[in-house]
């Protein structure tokens, strides 16, 4: 990673172009940040996690982290001090954004009035922010995470094996193909999947496919091309794998990208 500023989470709205990036951070405060149209993703040293709008990232203080945005992205940033700690978690995540608590981020993101002045780094918290702040942080307690994360290999056998997927999520090779290409047993691979990961290798190659495909749809490619370009067998497949994990179809996801589809009717 580059060099890394520390900085203040500023709460606000940005508004980020297609493979916009912002480099290495960390904040003193725990953060949310919240894509309301587009894609976000999140990197640190463990990994990449990404969101579409039915998502939020939560990134507890001090972790060094990038952001970059797939598709033209609405990037909502909330800033918690650490005493606001509602999820309990002293790692990232991917949590459920629900209808009231996207509309609590969307209206606490929101630009102050012309005649409201902001301080550097952030909104003004008057008394009818730090209520609608109690009542944000309330609802956060009751989110699910529900993760599209894709951790990254530490051991250079692992290494060597999931570049080849990132490289080409389409390659169908089984664990055992892809060790014999890299030199390492099938078995040797199959504990480190589940010693670093914590998750077996199909389902890593999944959460790696998903990664993918949400990129994709963000970028505008048709369902159909993203079905082939990251390895499923048919795009009935895919909406079938897309729909478990997001709770919504490609189609919708991509309705939604262009704005016109409001997240509770997905």
């Amino acid at each position: 990673m580059p060099e890394i500023r520390h900085t203040r989470p500023a709460t606000g709205l940005r508004l980020l172009p297609a493979g916009a990036e912002v480099d290495a951070h960390r904040h003193d405060e725990n953060q949310i940040v919240y894509a309301g149209r587009g894609v976000l993703a999140v990197t640190t040293d463990a990994g990449t996690w990404i969101a579409p709008a039915n998502r939020a990232i939560w990134i507890p203080a001090g972790t060094v982290h990038e952001h970059r945005a797939y598709g033209d992205t609405d990037l909502h940033t909330v800033g918690l001090p650490v005493k606001h700690d509602p999820l309990r978690l002293d790692r990232p995540a991917v949590i459920s954004v629900g209808p009231l608590l996207r509309e609590l981020i969307i209206a606490y993101t929101a630009p102050p009035p012309a005649e409201e002045p902001s301080p550097a780094g952030g909104h003004k918290l008057t008394p009818e922010r730090r209520r609608l702040r109690a009542v944000l942080i309330d609802r956060l307690r009751h989110c699910a995470e529900q993760p599209v994360h894709v951790p990254a290999a530490k051991d250079p056998r692992l290494v060597a094996v999931c570049a080849m997927l990132r490289d080409d999520p389409a390659d169908d090779r089984t664990l055992a193909q892809l060790g014999a290409a890299a030199g390492v047993g099938e078995r040797t691979l199959t504990r480190l999947f589940k010693a670093e990961f914590g998750m077996s290798f199909p389902q890593w190659r999944t959460q790696l496919r998903l990664f993918h495909a949400l990129r994709l749809l963000a970028e505008g490619t048709p369902v159909t091309t993203v079905a082939h370009r990251c390895g499923w067998a048919s795009s009935s497949a895919f909406i079938d794998v897309f729909r478990r994990a997001f709770g919504h179809t490609p189609g919708a996801h991509r309705a939604h990208h262009g704005g016109s589809v409001p997240p509770e009717r997905w």
